[in-house]
């Protein structure tokens, strides 16, 4: 089998996940350096990385994100067939970039004072929790939302 020391960038596809004797393994989408020469169509490489070392399992398991750009650092392994991704066993990691925040489109959380709502523009209905979590109920429509936390209110004693 080919082997090589190399560091190899590109983005974390999914969520890395735990793997036996405390490994983290995750998939790298490669993009080439001459990307505008190849055709539009032209598939991106994927690398499966492993990693048995515990600072970094952490963090993969912990810190990294599906989106983020990473700079993994270790010994590649040719795949055994073509069409196989490589596998990079990883010593050495770097995030370059993070992943944007995701933004939400159809819902919109807002924020009445010790209490939480989440408008969603596919009900009128409104959930109304307290900021630490706590369920409070659902308003009817945006203009009960006042009404539901001032009976939540009065029936514990003004805190939320």
């Amino acid at each position: 089998m080919d082997t090589k020391h190399c560091a190899v960038d590109g983005w974390v596809d999914a969520i890395p996940v735990p793997g036996p004797h405390g490994t983290a393994s995750f998939d790298l989408v490669v993009r080439p350096a001459d990307i505008d020469a190849l055709a539009d169509d032209a598939p991106d490489t994927v690398v499966t990385c492993t990693s048995d070392n515990p600072q970094i399992t952490h963090e993969l398991l912990k810190g990294i994100q599906p989106g983020d750009l990473l700079r993994a650092t270790g010994t590649l392994v040719q795949p055994p067939a073509p069409g196989e991704p490589a596998r990079l066993t990883v010593d050495a990691l770097e995030v370059l970039d993070t992943a944007p925040v995701p933004v939400l489109r159809e819902m919109v959380l807002d924020r009445y004072g010790d209490y939480v709502v989440i408008f969603d523009a596919d009900t009128d209905a409104v959930p109304v929790f307290t900021a630490h979590g706590a369920w409070v109920g659902r308003a009817d429509n945006p203009d009960a939302i006042a009404t539901l936390i001032d009976i939540h209110e009065r029936v514990n004693g003004g805190d939320a």
